[in-house]
């Protein structure tokens, strides 16, 4: 039997990481946690050494998501990060280049579009 691909969802919007986990759920792949601030996406990246990340830009707390992907990267662990987004702004978008991000996925969002980012993420 083929193992569940591991995603951590880094999402500050309840209602938006609940959805985002049910579908996941659903659609068969294994969600190691949900995080609001990029403290919390360190520690439980550090955990569970996902194999994505889908990671929202503005969190909670101290930091954004791209504060959270260079820590996680600066442990070492190598999950793949992608970027769910509702900033298109110029400065949103060289905030997440700096990086190297495995996909970008612009809110409103369907898990299609979440799954072929994962799919594409995983492929090199």
């Amino acid at each position: 039997m083929k193992q569940a691909i591991s995603v951590l969802i880094v999402e500050d919007e309840y209602i938006v990481a609940m959805t985002m986990q049910s579908e996941l759920a659903d659609a068969g792949y294994d969600v190691v946690g949900l995080a609001a601030t990029a403290d919390r996406a360190v520690e439980l990246a550090a955990g569970n050494r996902p194999d994505v990340i889908l990671m929202d830009l503005r969190l909670k707390g101290t930091g954004d998501g791209v504060d959270a992907a260079f820590r996680i990267h600066d442990k070492g662990i190598k999950s793949a990060v992608i970027f769910v987004t509702g900033s298109a702004e110029p400065q949103s978008l060289a905030r997440i280049a700096q990086d190297h991000p495995d996909g970008i996925v612009f809110k409103p969002t369907t898990m299609s579009d979440i799954e072929k980012a994962i799919r594409k993420a995983l492929q090199h």
